[in-house]
């Protein structure tokens, strides 16, 4: 046996891999049961957060959505908007129908320090791991008015 055939077998291990790789994840991101799951990016991680957090629930986020926080007496509507979409200030981001994954890493982040914004740090200080989890299902669920380049030409 040649010096090239381990080579060439890992070479062609290691292709197969990626390939297999590449495929399962364009079968995600197509699948229609991804769509459908607000709270999760492409539905990607089953019924489980890349947060690491519980489910979940719509209901309890629209409501924690309307709670005053205590460091800046400004609910999460107030900057942002009933459904996410109507930023006060068009600095701010439109919530409505990002990601909940995304918008549950940004709230820990916010609230662990490692980001910074001089209003979102102090709201987001005293939120539970619940609250984030509430709060990305139901900002996650809302209509969209996000922009992207799919299906541009």
């Amino acid at each position: 046996m040649s010096k090239a055939t381990p080579f060439k077998r890992h070479a062609i291990a290691l292709s197969v891999a990626l390939l297999m790789t590449a495929c399962s994840q364009s079968q995600v991101e197509n699948s229609a049961d991804s769509a459908a799951d607000p709270g999760h990016a492409s539905g990607e991680h089953g019924s489980g957060s890349s947060a690491g957090l519980p489910a979940g629930r719509i209901a309890a986020g629209e409501a924690r959505a309307q709670v005053k926080g205590k460091a800046t007496g400004q609910s999460c509507i107030d900057c942002h908007g009933a459904d996410g979409n109507k930023p006060i200030d068009p600095t701010y981001p439109k919530l409505g129908g990002q990601y909940g994954d995304y918008l549950a890493h940004a709230l820990q982040a916010y609230r662990a320090g490692d980001r910074q914004h001089a209003l979102m740090t102090p709201q987001a200080t005293d939120l539970s791991d619940q609250d984030i989890a509430d709060l990305a299902a139901y900002f996650g669920s809302r209509p969209s008015q996000l922009r992207d380049l799919h299906g541009v030409k």
